[in-house]
């Protein structure tokens, strides 16, 4: 007797989940190394006072956007400089104090909610930056700028991702993302409902899901309207 053949379904591969635009991000700024490459470029250049500028806290709904410039020192290395968005908050208010000591200079500054729903978040962000650099004492004379260009006459360069790999710029980012921390931090016992001191006022899936909704469609104060 002969036996009956009977087809195998083959084996399929799960499908792979599919990382969200902010999970790739992360993914790939981990992978990019911070290092003083292109502050080197500028002092090979003749620049001698080289500010890394960045700002926090564009993407949230709650509060200012929040602008830090440092000027480090090319005789003292502060070790572990990298994206703010990768450190955990204590390694950022270490960090945060290290940079502040030893740096040349360093300065912060903040557009409010009111501001920012005037001249929309991207000019908000720029201008935030820009007095960031104004109040640096000494003043710098070269500029590396996260993605953006200021209007300033100041030489400067726009880096792409420019948190992950230069470190006068993960610098400016660790302390204008403390300094925010704790701005909006502050604001947690006036309205406990909304979660701040978890969530700094922005609404992703990671979050509680209460805080998110009420910061999307609630009328917390300094909420932005853009």
């Amino acid at each position: 007797m002969e036996e009956s053949s009977r087809s195998v379904p083959a084996k399929t591969k799960p499908a792979k989940k599919k990382l969200s635009a902010s999970a790739a991000k992360l993914r790939l700024l981990k992978r990019l190394r911070c290092t003083l490459r292109y502050e080197n470029k500028a002092w090979h250049s003749g620049a001698q006072l080289v500010a890394g500028v960045d700002e926090v806290g564009r993407g949230s709904l709650f509060g200012p956007v929040v602008a830090g410039a440092v000027i480090l020192d090319r005789g003292y290395r502060v070790r572990g400089l990298r994206d703010s968005k990768l450190l955990p908050a204590e390694r950022r208010e270490i960090l945060a104090e290290r940079i502040k000591k030893h740096a040349i200079a360093w300065s912060i500054a903040a557009i409010d909610a009111a501001r920012i729903d005037q001249i929309n978040i991207y000019q908000a962000s720029r201008l935030a930056m820009k007095i960031a650099v104004s109040q640096l004492a000494p003043t710098a004379d070269y500029l590396l700028i996260d993605a953006l260009r200021l209007d300033c006459e100041l030489p400067q360069i726009p880096i792409i991702h420019g948190d992950a790999l230069s470190a006068s710029i993960a610098a400016a980012s660790i302390i204008a993302k403390v300094e925010r921390d704790r701005m909006i931090t502050a604001w947690d016992p006036v309205f406990p409902v909304y979660g701040l001191a978890s969530n700094k006022g922005y609404s992703t899936p990671r979050r509680p899901c209460t805080a998110s909704r009420l910061l999307r469609c609630g009328t917390l104060p300094f909420r932005r309207r853009y």
